[in-house]
This record gives C-alpha cells, structure tokens and sequence, in this order.
C-alpha cells in the first residue's frame, strides 16, 4: 500500500510542530522551507489538520499554527485514516469500480484484506509521541539550511 503525499505531508507537518517547543507557533511557509515542498499544498494539509483537531492556528500579526493536542494523543493510524482517501488497494475492495469476474470466489481478497488489517494495526501502535524522542536532532534536519 502506497500512501498519498496528502498523507505523508500531514504526517510531516505533525512531526515538524511536534518537534518545536509546546505553544511554539510555526508557519507553512517555514515548514515547506524544511521539507523542500510546496507550499500550496500545505495550505490544503494544514487546514484539513485544523478541522481534524490535530493543530489549531493562532491568527494574527504574530499568528502562526502549532499542535492542539499533545503528541501523545496524536495517534498515526488515526491520522492515516482521516486523511487517506480510500484503502482500495486491489479493485475488488471498490465495489463501484470492481469489474473483476472471480471476486465472489477469490480467496485473494481476502488475503489482502487481512494485510490491510495488519498494516492498521502497527500504524495504530504508535502516536507522534514516539517520532519526537530527539527533538534537537530534529530540529537540525528541520533547519532550512542544514546540511545533512
């Protein structure tokens, strides 16, 4: 299973503002400076983590966005499925798009669908909390500049 950038740049812009002080406001320009990313598409990110309940912004001269929950509360199979589209990974999984002539007897299917299973399982073990362990560490390799 492929996840979309969508995905992975929600992920991105959670482990960028867990990875700051807590309160410390960034903005998306900063972190599409980091990542080395469109900016536009982190509007589209940021705002959808906002309606999420994931971060919160802060408006004004001085605004920015920041976590509002603690990462420990983040959990990333949480994440992944509020911002996947869909988890079709074989056609038969979409039964609008399925035109596969064996589904109702395809053991396959199921095979999938238990891998699919398992792939949420680890995803749900794990908050945010347990990618910001070195946040100095992070910090650097999040630093425009820095040369890794």
């Amino acid at each position: 299973m492929k996840l979309t950038l969508y995905t992975d740049y929600s992920l991105r812009v959670l482990i960028f503002l867990g990875a700051k002080n807590k309160g410390e406001l960034s903005n998306i320009k900063e972190i599409a400076e980091a990542y080395k990313i469109s900016k536009n598409h982190l509007m589209k990110v940021t705002h959808e983590l906002g309606k999420l309940g994931y971060i919160e912004a802060v408006r004004g001269r001085n605004g920015g966005i920041r976590l509002a929950l603690d990462p420990a509360d983040i959990n990333i199979g949480a994440v992944v499925r509020k911002t996947e589209d869909d988890f079709h990974i074989v056609e038969c999984f979409a039964e609008d798009r399925n035109r596969c002539v064996i589904t109702p007897i395809c053991g396959l299917r199921h095979v999938f669908f238990e891998a699919l299973q398992a792939y949420m399982a680890v995803l749900n073990r794990y908050t945010l909390a347990d990618f910001l362990s070195d946040k100095d560490m992070l910090r650097i390799y999040l630093t425009a500049d820095a040369v890794v």
